[in-house]
């Protein structure tokens, strides 16, 4: 009998049970809740939703609504449930969390091949296991994982700068250039005259933050955001990551300020601004950043965060098919591995759950590839620079586009690219 353990039941465990279980493997799923409760959850329901019940734009011309399509027609659960339960919310799909999840929770318990244990687990079971214990993960399980994969402590805490999407920087204000023309002109710059400074710094100062915990405090200190750096003075950013000196355009441009932005990616697409890591709402980091010349319609992919974080070095750990490097059978997703939001986390454990089942029956693992928008995001967090990964959400800037095209049809082609990928996998899997 062929049989997995998936441990936790949220987005990215449901849909890897499902993968599993309706491609004839025995599931035995363990959640710890509702026996051990978990501070940020209210009901013992599986794939209950935490923060908001919205899971982002269903339009084809954005990468997460592309990746809605994806999870669609490779039958998720997760998708099938969220629009059986959605309720109007203009071009977004959002649900009523409480039928979502009671929905996913009867799907799963009633089907055949799973059978459901609540415990918590403290050790990584031997045989075929995928874990999908999510960002709060239990202290002791979290220990565990550490240990066996010998990386860093899981939770920690950590400063990010906002990455934005190249293709939305204004170059007709925007320039490359390194500091006194050292080495290649690398970084993008964006020059600041006294009046467009003048009008950010008051922006920055007055902006609303993320409201702060007692455990915070002391890294807050540490890491010191863009605006706390700000409020400590008006000229305070123009001795740190807003210098201008080294970076004017020529011999007769004179900035007063100066915001750079360096390479993210190794495709180019991707740029991260430069000491911006900060504590800023997320609507208030696209107010305030937008202020900035040449980033007047940025497109923020990751954004800025200085919170506890609990997740793998995914490009240290894993492959692109969500197996641990160290045990072939031993498969990771949702949240954990790296990736970042509800669509994401429901497409890893889609991969995952794939990947498993076709594991035990014998077969090679799907590699998705990076041509398609949950293919980019496995490839993504599996071969970014270890020393700076971070979580990230479903974006055009991850994707490699085969075609070349103009710029305004580049969303186009990449929708047309991923699906028909998608529709290739899913011919392969139907063989």
């Amino acid at each position: 009998m062929k049989e997995v353990t998936i441990i936790g039941a949220g987005l990215a465990g449901c849909e890897a049970a499902w993968q599993c279980a309706k491609r004839g493997i025995q599931v035995h799923l363990i959640e710890m809740r509702p026996t051990k409760k978990s501070p940020a959850f209210h009901t013992g329901n599986f794939a209950e939703l935490v923060c908001s019940n919205s899971l982002r734009s269903n339009a084809l011309n954005n990468a997460v609504g592309i990746l809605k399509e994806e999870l669609r027609i490779l039958d998720s659960l997760i998708l099938k449930t969220a629009d059986e339960t959605s309720v109007p919310a203009g071009s977004a799909l959002a649900v009523d969390r409480t039928l979502f999840s009671e929905q996913i929770t009867k799907a799963i318990k009633e089907h055949p091949n799973v059978r459901v244990t609540e415990k918590e687990v403290t050790e990584i079971p031997d045989g075929p296991v995928i874990i999908a214990t999510g960002p709060l993960t239990s202290d002791a399980f979290a220990k565990t994982i550490d240990e066996y994969l010998e990386t860093e402590p899981m939770h920690f805490y950590d400063a990010a700068a906002p990455i934005v999407e190249k293709d939305s920087i204004d170059f007709s204000k925007a320039y490359f250039k390194s500091r006194y023309d050292k080495g290649e002109a690398s970084y993008i710059n964006c020059p600041m005259n006294a009046e467009e400074f003048d009008r950010f710094y008051e922006a920055l100062i007055h902006a609303e933050c993320v409201k702060m915990h007692d455990f915070e405090l002391k890294v807050f200190e540490g890491c010191m955001p863009i605006e706390e750096m700000a409020r400590r003075g008006k000229k305070t950013m123009l001795f740190g990551p807003l210098k201008p000196v080294g970076l004017e355009k020529d011999e007769n441009h004179h900035p007063v300020a100066v915001v750079q932005l360096r390479q993210d990616n190794v495709a180019g697409s991707l740029y991260n601004i430069v000491g911006f890591q900060t504590h800023l709402t997320w609507p208030e980091q696209r107010r305030v950043f937008s202020l900035i010349p040449g980033l007047e319609n940025l497109r923020i992919t990751r954004y800025g965060v200085m919170h506890r974080n609990s997740f793998l070095c995914a490009p240290r750990v894993l492959k692109e098919t969500y197996q641990s490097k160290k045990r072939e059978d031993l498969f990771f997703a949702g949240q954990l591995t790296g990736v970042e939001g509800y669509v994401e986390s429901c497409a890893s454990g889609l991969i995952a759950g794939i990947n498993m089942a076709r594991y035990l029956e014998g077969k090679e693992p799907i590699v998705f590839g990076n041509t398609c928008i949950m293919g980019s995001q496995a490839h993504y967090i599996t071969h970014c620079t270890p020393e700076h990964f971070q979580p990230m959400n479903a974006n055009f800037g991850i994707v490699e586009l085969k075609e070349k095209c103009k710029k305004n049809m580049r969303k186009e082609k990449i929708c047309q690219q991923a699906l028909s990928r998608i529709e290739q996998i899913k011919e392969m899997l139907d063989e």
